[in-house]
């Protein structure tokens, strides 16, 4: 049975068995638009004492324009009115496993973007964090899938607007900020915004290293150490598109990966099980260069519209996993298409390192649009 067929089936039981356990309140029961709230929990966070905090599930959309839900969490200091500003954070890279979810690292306390998080919400400002499509949620997660990763986070800012007794207004100012993933996440936030959201007032658009060319990480890491992430990229496009399918092209080691990373979370995919490997480790056919799986590829690049709003593009030159020319050619996309672009290229080390050294900075950019100042950029 095709990877994407199971796990149709297998979410229609789950969803079916959701439907059974949890009685629908009438806030489930009215949630019929993007960014609707179906359900929310108050938790108690770790680190997070000076805030009131909900993990929420919303209705968002998916890639291919099918309602779904996900799920997420709302984070709100304590005092929030009217003229609380909120962040929309895309994550970076949890996994693909519903025990990745952000929400659930956030409940517990061991959440590795939690420092990141804490540099907005010690600012007074609200954060929403989706998990995505399909992380926390029945049914798989649809890994780099650029429109439902984008549309989640424009809705999580919707629901966190709507979420009751936060104290948040509907016109608060917002900001979409992101690393890794989650500058890919941002950016495609920033490009779907004007059509997709635009009743939300955001101020600002924080891109970090996005991955925004696939077919460039996959050439650029294919057999390196972050091989697991090539190939989890490949799986999470087979299940955004239902007239594209790996099985066919895959051998029995492939199917052996495939049905073991479905629920493998970053520090699996990015282990010694995948580093070293190619895809044609997997793979009978070369996908990169098949007219169909090309052009889904191609259709997650970031820099096809250009964002109304400021956008902090950031990438560091020794960035191992994610080349930084992609940021060079998404810069002069989005200032061709007249954009107010600020783009720091920096010598800040490796992937990871750069996302915290560089979070004061863009914590403290974001800050400044969110006060009224517009910036000059450097296109």
């Amino acid at each position: 049975m095709p990877v994407r067929r199971l796990f149709t089936l297998l979410t229609s039981v789950l969803l079916s068995l959701v439907a059974v356990v949890v009685p629908a309140s009438s806030q489930a029961a009215a949630a019929t638009a993007a960014g609707d709230v179906i359900t929310a929990r108050a938790i108690s966070a770790p680190g997070f004492f000076y805030a009131n905090t909900w993990i929420i599930t919303y209705r968002s959309t998916s890639t291919t324009g099918q309602p779904i839900t996900v799920s997420g969490t709302v984070i709100v200091p304590k005092g929030a009115n009217a003229n609380t500003p909120v962040i929309g954070y895309a994550p970076g890279t949890h996994g693909l496993g519903d025990q990745c979810a952000p929400s659930r690292h956030l409940e517990a306390g061991d959440e590795t973007e939690g420092l990141l998080i804490h540099q907005y919400a010690t600012r007074g400002y609200a954060v929403a964090v989706t998990d995505y499509e399909g992380i926390g949620m029945p049914g798989p997660h649809t890994y780099m899938a650029g429109r439902s990763e984008g549309q989640a986070t424009l809705d999580i800012v919707r629901a966190a607007l709507r979420l009751p007794g936060t104290g948040l207004a509907s016109g608060a100012k917002v900001a979409i900020v992101g690393y890794s993933q989650g500058g890919h996440g941002a950016g495609w936030a920033a490009q779907l915004a004007p059509a997709y959201a635009p009743e939300l007032n955001i101020k600002a658009f924080a891109v970090g290293a996005p991955p925004s060319n696939l077919r460039t990480v996959a050439v650029a890491d294919d057999g390196g150490p972050n091989a697991g992430l090539v190939f989890a990229a490949g799986y999470g496009i087979d299940m955004t598109y239902p007239d594209v399918d790996m099985t066919p092209y895959l051998n029995a080691t492939g199917r052996a990966a495939v049905a073991d990373l479905a629920d493998d979370c970053i520090d699996e995919l990015q282990s010694d099980k995948y580093a070293g490997h190619h895809l044609s480790d997997y793979l009978t056919e070369d996908l990169l260069n098949r007219p169909d799986w090309a052009a889904k590829l191609d259709a997650q690049k970031l820099g096809g519209t250009t964002p109304r709003a400021p956008v902090l593009l950031y990438h560091s030159n020794g960035d191992e996993i994610l080349p930084v020319q992609m940021s060079v050619d998404l810069r002069a996309a989005w200032c061709a298409g007249g954009g107010n672009v600020t783009f720091w290229r920096t010598n800040t080390g490796v992937h990871f390192v750069t996302a915290a050294l560089m979070s004061p900075s863009v914590t403290g950019w974001v800050a400044d649009r969110l006060s009224g100042s517009v910036p000059t950029g450097n296109c």
